[in-house]
């Protein structure tokens, strides 16, 4: 599947909210409005809901994966089982998921074998310039200049998101002026009173 930017990732996280029956509801809302607005939305939902999410017909990434071969590895996210489940792609590194670099590495490396899209976060430069050929999502808005800066240093093929501040139309309208192609969402949407609104209202910053 093919996205295109800018996008928009909708991280579910654990919130109860978009759990089980409630992550196919809001993934149907992500799947119609991208479909209605041409914008490519995609849903993050936990591991055990990403085949129910799937089936909606969203674009769909894994929270993590794990850096390991098929094997001994209890209790891990094997990359073969998230893609098999019907995600095409997996974030790394999210703040309350922090790997090593070596493990950025080999989750890397899992998400390569298996034909992944990946999305790296980093929270500064420092650690944007050491993940350096990999795609960034931002935590910090102060260093989302940089890190586009940084990035582009190291090869310009690789795409900066921003993964923090981001509420309403005009931050994702401040993001993309900035250099980034795209946002990083979770409670502002999935907690909203209206997710469909709230979402909806987000991607009229798109121009």
């Amino acid at each position: 599947m093919k996205l295109e930017t800018p996008l928009v990732i909708l991280n579910f996280k654990t919130y109860i909210e978009a759990t089980g029956k409630n992550a196919v509801r809001i993934a149907e809302i992500c799947r119609d409005l991208g479909r209605e607005t041409g914008i490519s939305i995609i849903a993050v939902p936990q591991l055990p809901d990403i085949r129910a999410v799937a089936d909606t017909g969203v674009p769909v990434f894994s929270q993590h994966i794990s850096g390991f071969d098929p094997g001994s590895h209890t209790g891990h996210a094997l990359a073969e089982s998230v893609r098999d489940a019907g995600a095409i792609g997996t974030l790394i590194n999210h703040s309350e998921h922090r790997l090593t670099l070596a493990d950025i590495d080999a989750a890397i490396a899992a998400a390569r074998r298996t034909s992944l899209t990946t999305i790296v976060c980093s929270n500064n430069v420092a650690t944007t310039r050491a993940a350096a050929a990999l795609p960034v999502s931002s935590a910090d808005p102060d260093v989302i200049t940089g890190s586009v800066k940084a990035v582009s240093e190291i090869d310009p093929g690789v795409r900066v998101l921003c993964g923090a501040g981001i509420s309403k139309g005009e931050d994702m309208q401040s993001a993309l002026q900035l250099g980034t192609v795209g946002v990083l969402l979770a409670s502002g949407i999935i907690r909203a009173s209206d997710p469909k609104a709230a979402l909806k209202d987000l991607i009229s910053g798109i121009k």
